[in-house]
């Protein structure tokens, strides 16, 4: 063998025995940092339910803590339980969400809930597959709502988590690749409590998790001397916290441009559309959109009285961005007109006055296009 493979096989015992050692310590050291500095006053903690946790976990997809306490809070007053959730109407379930952004999550999360009641009694499945199969429900998320809920062994890989297990053991790669992903399963699972203290704890242990990473080994300027695993972290040993998780690849983001017509009666009242059941703020009530403006005068003859001088002026472009691209929207308001009685729910469209507003699932950046320029 040559000095270098020697060196080589040397040097993977090593970082393979200092794996197993992180790994075999995890679930303790993690568990008494998480007493100390965990989070342990979170509105899904208190009176926690499976429906509680379930709620705080989709809402926590894509979202940090601070945005989502006040929604969380909102909702579970409206909607206290499962079968609340089945039984409320879409749009007052949209309404709810409305600002949090990803509403796929909320259509999931209502969807589910229906599920729940035509088919588990109307309570969660305890089963992980069961739980897996319900819309919006992927596979750390049925992690997360077993140990939590039910304090059950199952691993979880979140965004926190998988930047803390990259750094601490070293992971090339991005995560969001396949191969890469499948040896942090691994990991995760290596890393679960055994001890029957800290098998007893498999809430606070999942809690842990998510802490650690959302409060110090956090995306930029992690604070590694408050790390309970400075001492061991590959990523600190070998000066690669910058570059631990690799980043996703670049790409070039696309910019979309489009018109959104604001028909405004001389009540105050708002034309509104609904979308699509599919796609972009999908299912949502927003204000209707047009290529150009010849097309928004087509939509404003449509919709107000004839015989009237339509007005119109441009509002201040809104610039918006999804994950994917980039919406630039030019708001044309045609204000105090007297609409058409030609306009009803059943068509999807409707006329909503500014305390009806409120009640719907509208896009976060047309709400606050409404509120502003509402007198």
């Amino acid at each position: 063998m040559t000095t270098r493979r020697k060196h080589a096989t040397v040097a993977a015992k090593a970082e393979a025995d200092i794996g197993q050692d992180i790994t075999s310590a995890y679930a303790s050291r993690l568990l008494d940092w998480f007493d100390v500095h965990g989070r342990h006053d979170l509105p899904w903690q208190t009176g926690r339910t499976p429906y509680r946790v379930w709620l705080s976990e989709i809402m926590l997809q894509q979202t940090q803590v601070a945005t989502v306490i006040p929604y969380f809070h909102r909702f579970v007053d409206a909607l206290p339980d499962l079968p609340a959730l089945a039984n409320a109407h879409a749009d007052e379930v949209l309404a709810l969400w409305s600002g949090l952004g990803y509403y796929s999550r909320a259509r999931n999360l209502h969807a589910a809930a229906r599920i729940c009641v035509a088919e588990h009694g109307g309570e969660l499945p305890r089963d992980f597959d069961a739980l897996h199969a319900l819309p919006g429900i992927g596979r750390s998320t049925a992690g997360a709502i077993l140990a939590q809920a039910w304090n059950e062994p199952w691993p979880i890989l979140d965004g926190n988590v998988k930047r803390v297990l990259t750094r601490l053991h070293g992971v090339d790669g991005w995560p969001g690749l396949p191969a890469v992903e499948k040896r942090l399963w691994a990991v995760a699972n290596a890393s679960l409590p055994t001890s029957e203290s800290s098998l007893a704890r498999m809430a606070d242990y999942t809690q842990a998790q998510m802490d650690l990473g959302a409060t110090v080994c956090t995306r930029t300027r992690p604070r590694c001397d408050a790390c309970p695993f400075n001492d061991v972290c590959v990523a600190r040993r070998e000066n690669r916290i910058a570059t631990l998780p690799a980043s996703k690849p670049k790409q070039a983001i696309p910019q979309r441009e489009t018109r959104m017509v604001w028909l405004r009666d001389v009540e105050g009242r708002t034309l509104l559309e609904r979308r699509p059941a599919t796609g972009i703020w999908a299912s949502l009530w927003s204000l209707p959109e047009v290529d150009d403006v010849d097309a928004a005068h087509v939509v404003a003859n449509r919709y107000i009285a004839a015989n009237r001088v339509i007005e119109s002026r441009d509002l201040p472009v809104i610039e918006h961005a999804f994950t994917h691209y980039k919406l630039r929207i030019q708001p044309l308001l045609f204000d105090g007109v007297a609409p058409r009685a030609c306009v009803g729910d059943n068509d999807g469209l409707r006329w909503a006055s500014r305390e009806e507003l409120a009640a719907l699932g509208i896009p976060a950046p047309v709400r606050r296009l409404i509120e502003k320029e509402t007198p």
